[in-house]
């Protein structure tokens, strides 16, 4: 793993978990490097955090670091050079009605039972399924970085809801769920369209979309937004398949 050196990131502590179920990779288990404590982390040295690999759920930053396992790889999009592809265009103009809209992050009881539905539907038997307001609150509404949560709407029907973090180089991509009834949308597809071309207007060159994972259909599909850059051998470089 990356050393951490950077001034910033001196007050921090850092522990390894236990070993836990895997949340992607069947018949394997897991193991995290968390930083503390929460507090200190605010948006300068979650920056610095990202740069080295790590992501947040809610107050809790961590990485992968897992034994005999290198699945999971830090990947972000180049903005200034992306070029949609084909299918990537349709996306675009199939949810071209879509109004997004900025919204304090608090909670919201339309938000949660669409994220009920969502993770009923996307990832039922997963356990998020079960959430109650309190753990959704937890994962998604806690936040000591620049956070935005964007809601997207089909005229007065809410269709997707995105959480986003501001880093000093681009934003990373935390969290969305989606409609899930509609069996031809794409809105996930949408929405990473949507953060590039946000990057694009804020004048920032990357978007970090969190873990690639070729195992796992879940995460597999980043790979389609090119050119992706990968974090490996702790460095940022060109996206390969087989890191």
């Amino acid at each position: 793993m990356t050393l951490l050196n950077d001034v910033p990131l001196r007050n921090l502590q850092f522990y390894i978990t236990s070993p836990y179920p895997c949340s992607y990779l069947a018949d394997h288990e897991a193991r995290s490097q968390v930083a503390t404590p929460a507090y200190s982390i605010d948006s300068a040295v979650y920056s610095e955090l990202v740069q080295v690999g790590f992501r947040r759920s809610g107050l809790y930053t961590y990485r992968p670091y897992c034994d005999r396992c290198r699945a999971c790889v830090p990947v972000r999009l180049d903005v200034a050079e992306f070029k949609p592809t084909r299918a990537q265009r349709r996306a675009r103009k199939q949810h071209q009605n879509l109004e997004a809209a900025f919204q304090q992050l608090k909670f919201n009881d339309e938000h949660y039972a669409l994220y009920r539905r969502y993770q009923a539907s996307r990832h039922k038997g997963g356990g998020m399924d079960q959430d109650n307001r309190e753990q959704f609150d937890q994962f998604l509404l806690q936040s000591n970085v620049a956070t935005n949560l964007v809601e997207f709407r089909e005229g007065e029907k809410l269709r997707m809801v995105s959480l986003i973090d501001r880093l000093a180089d681009g934003l990373s991509s935390v969290y969305t769920f989606y409609d899930p009834d509609l069996a031809h949308a794409s809105f996930g597809t949408y929405n990473v369209l949507w953060q590039a071309q946000l990057c694009q207007s804020l004048g920032m060159p990357y978007l970090y979309l969190g873990y690639w994972i070729a195992q796992s259909q879940k995460m597999a599909y980043k790979s389609n937004f090119r050119p992706l850059q990968m974090l490996a051998d702790g460095r940022w470089q060109a996206f390969a398949a087989q890191p």
